[in-house]
């Protein structure tokens, strides 16, 4: 079964997806609204299709996203993983793929939502950070949690929390994607 990636930048989550063996998927599309976004050079290197798009080409979101849909079925596109992608999906795709896009989220949802959940986390002074995996919606951020994994702070720097919930994303992601389809825990 094939899943494309929507990321727009650097594609670390990404890479650490595709270097993941998964039983019964691959990835075989990544998705790109940024046309120099470094995650392309990343999918190039494990010869991964790259479909590179701009939503400023289009009048609206939907239409945009109407020719991303026609490609994700041109592709045999079962499953989308959100990784990195700063954009909010309309219900072109969403509808199109109920309960079968997922996103990571650097945030216990449902508090801090939107892009800027650790900076906002960060000044509102929480002590326990964490990363959510949730199914995506119409909502931002609203879609039910699959999984949630935090981490207790104490005298630690923004920088440092920004890299410790990095690397909890690099781990779980990999396995929560590996949980829905090899042990058939999809909605």
């Amino acid at each position: 079964m094939n899943f494309a990636i929507f990321a727009s930048g650097n594609g670390t989550n990404f890479e650490n997806i595709v270097k993941t063996k998964f039983k019964s998927i691959s990835c075989s599309l990544l998705v790109c609204n940024k046309k120099d976004a470094l995650v392309i050079e990343r999918a190039k290197k494990y010869g991964i299709e790259v479909y590179i798009f701009s939503y400023d080409n289009y009048k609206t979101r939907e239409e945009a996203e109407s020719i991303v849909l026609y490609k994700l079925k041109e592709a045999n596109i079962k499953f989308i993983v959100l990784a990195g992608y700063m954009r909010i999906l309309s219900k072109v795709i969403i509808d199109y793929y109920p309960n079968k896009i997922i996103n990571i989220h650097p945030a216990l949802l449902p508090s801090f939502k939107g892009k800027q959940a650790i900076k906002d986390a960060y000044e509102y002074g929480v002590k326990v950070f964490g990363v959510s995996v949730h199914y995506v919606d119409v909502e931002v951020d609203s879609g039910k949690i699959i999984e949630q994994n935090c981490f207790h702070v104490k005298n630690m720097s923004y920088e440092e929390i920004e890299k410790r919930i990095h690397k909890l994303e690099y781990k779980m992601y990999p396995r929560v994607i590996k949980n829905i389809f090899d042990k058939g825990r999809m909605l």
